[in-house]
């Protein structure tokens, strides 16, 4: 056997240290590049969105996530690595569900952030009315973001309305920049 084919064979071969490496070289570039499309591609839709903060928040999660299948991929094509990989799965499986219950406010709100986004019961600069602990108030929206809807009332004070409380309750529309009529 030649000396190419003795260093072909090792780095084709993810149980030893230069294949291992080899791997890790490839794993890592594909993930980056995978990364960089969703990049690309959220910066496209991007034009189509009033309200970048989904957009942007979406894209950094998928780049999170291709990273973490990358990595879990790579720990389970490794022979000395596939205990670790199994228990990291394991592990996570164990702390999302601990994160989940204790972050239950906080991801209500950024689910119904992504839902206000995705349905739009509402745009930037409409005129709405809502319960708050005020009592009725009527305020113009100004701000809509994954966690909150922030409303300027006549006095200029910001009604800042979690997106579950937004999701959840019944909002009166009085008026919007883009006049439409209901048909009889």
């Amino acid at each position: 056997m030649s000396l190419i084919d003795h260093i072909l064979e090792n780095l084709l071969d993810p149980g030893t240290v230069p294949g291992g490496i080899f791997y890790a070289v490839i794993f890592f570039t594909a993930a980056l590049i995978v990364a960089r499309l969703a990049r690309l591609f959220a910066n496209r839709s991007a034009r189509h969105f009033s309200d970048l903060t989904a957009i942007h928040f979406v894209a950094q999660l998928l780049q999170v996530l291709v990273f973490l299948i990358a990595l879990i991929l790579y720990a389970q094509l490794i022979p000395a690595l596939r205990a670790v990989g199994t228990a990291l799965l394991a592990g996570v499986s164990v702390a999302s569900i601990v994160i989940g219950l204790a972050a239950q406010n906080t991801l209500s709100n950024l689910i119904a952030g992504f839902s206000l986004l995705l349905y739009r019961p509402f745009h930037l600069g409409d005129q709405v009315q809502l319960t708050t602990p005020k009592g009725v108030q009527t305020g113009t929206v100004y701000s809509l973001s994954l966690g909150y809807t922030v409303l300027l009332n006549a006095e200029n004070e910001e009604i800042i309305v979690p997106n579950s409380v937004m999701v959840s309750q019944v909002i009166i529309r009085l008026g919007h920049g883009h006049e439409w009529k209901i048909e009889e």
